[in-house]
């Protein structure tokens, strides 16, 4: 596994890279080539976050976790990892055959996708407005997002969304 350490407003020691890097150096066993993890550590108001995304073909695992401790940040998101790894190999192994998960990377383009359940179909006329009247829409409606049309923006498909964070963020189409 590569490793690309990056250091947002927080200095790392060697001890903690290096526990850091024997951390994620155990989720190898999950890959059997050449995989690369990139660990992100931050400091904000106290928090230590540490960020660990990992890149193997075209399949990409990220964590974050955050708490008053980096070395605590670390072993949460290796945790969290962890569990998402195992869940993805779990439902590729179910659909591929034996050993499959080496190639799943250039067969995932092939996969059908019927093991998702699709629980609710909704349809509703698409109106134009503005970001704003959106934001309040969604608002009222309680949602995390709301799908409309962009009237300051030439009427394209966007969609308003509630950020991790607290703010909000927008997609438009082309």
């Amino acid at each position: 596994m590569k490793f690309t350490i990056v250091e947002r407003k927080a200095k790392i020691s060697e001890d903690l890279r290096a526990y850091a890097t024997k951390k994620v150096q155990k989720l190898d066993r999950y890959f059997p080539d050449d995989s690369d993890a990139t660990l992100t550590f931050a400091e904000l108001k106290g928090k230590q976050t540490v960020e660990v995304t990992i890149k193997r073909g075209g399949m990409i695992y990220r964590a974050e976790e955050t708490t008053s401790d980096m070395y605590g940040s670390i072993d949460g998101a290796v945790a969290k990892l962890e569990r998402q790894i195992r869940k993805h190999k779990t439902r590729l192994e179910k659909r591929l055959r034996d050993g499959a998960f080496e190639k799943a990377a250039a067969q995932s383009a092939e996969l059908e996708i019927d093991d998702f359940d699709i629980t609710r179909h909704k349809k509703f006329t698409v109106k134009p407005m503005s970001v704003d009247e959106a934001m309040l829409q969604m608002e009222l409606l309680g949602h995390q997002f709301f799908f409309f049309r962009n009237a300051d923006n030439d009427n394209v498909h966007a969609v308003v969304y509630k950020r991790a964070n607290g703010g909000f963020g927008l997609i438009e189409s082309e």
